[in-house]
């Protein structure tokens, strides 16, 4: 059940991906078009058969999952200052490429960093779940490398959820505001993972739909506010 939720997620980012190729090339909304592709590529380093090849090539050392976190790190940010720009959120645009936003992705970058350098974490292991080193230091800096990781995602919906709760409630049309309500859900479930580590060891595979759930309601609420704009753009054109 869990790799058909991968490998489902994984297609319709890919999909999504492709279908914008045309107007990324055409030097429309790039930045839409790098979000699904470093969403894509993000997703193909949790699944077990990519990642486990991909690390060994790397050195076996789980670099592979570093470079996942930062591939992470660079959707959240550029689908929330996206997002919020397009909800014209000034507020909430400040908050994440502003000082306070800067300062902590600049943390949590350390954070990340750090302990991982510090850990031993030889041994692929997707997820960091079946590291060769289960000494309770080497648990506790995976931990923080792993809170760190989830952290920045929370504080960036933090930031958004407000905007896309009072655009669900606008008078604007249906699509923007389902687009609106999707991104909602979606944000909802970044918070939600930042505190999947409490659920109980019987329920840790529900990490898995909180996760894919955060990147659907990003992708699927991303596309839903490109179409409204695009046919927007047409009823202009006709009139």
């Amino acid at each position: 059940m869990i790799a058909i939720l991968q490998w489902s997620t994984l297609a319709v980012c890919a999909i999504v991906a492709i279908a914008r190729v045309p107007s990324a090339l055409r030097g429309e909304n790039r930045s839409i078009f790098g979000i699904f592709a470093l969403s894509t590529l993000a997703i193909m380093l949790s699944i077990n058969v990519i990642y486990l090849p991909v690390d060994a090539w790397l050195g076996s050392e789980n670099y592979a999952n570093l470079i996942l976190r930062f591939l992470i790190y660079g959707v959240v940010l550029l689908s929330g200052y996206r997002i919020a720009k397009g909800f014209d959120a000034q507020r909430t645009i400040r908050l994440i490429v502003g000082p306070v936003g800067l300062t902590v992705l600049a943390l949590v970058v350390v954070g990340t960093v750090v302990p991982f350098f510090l850990a031993d974490t030889t041994g692929s292991s997707t997820g960091l779940g079946t590291l060769a080193d289960q000494s309770a230091s080497n648990v506790d800096l995976i931990r923080v490398y792993t809170a760190s990781g989830r952290f920045y995602p929370s504080f960036v919906a933090a930031c958004l959820l407000p905007a896309t709760i009072r655009t669900m409630r606008s008078g604007l049309p249906r699509l923007p505001r389902s687009g609106a309500a999707v991104l909602a859900v979606g944000a909802s479930a970044m918070i939600l993972l930042s505190f999947s580590d409490l659920l109980p060891r019987h329920l840790a595979y529900l990490q898995y739909f909180i996760s894919s759930t955060a990147i659907l309601g990003l992708v699927v609420g991303l596309t839903l506010m490109w179409l409204s704009r695009v046919l927007a753009a047409k009823r202009l054109v006709r009139r």
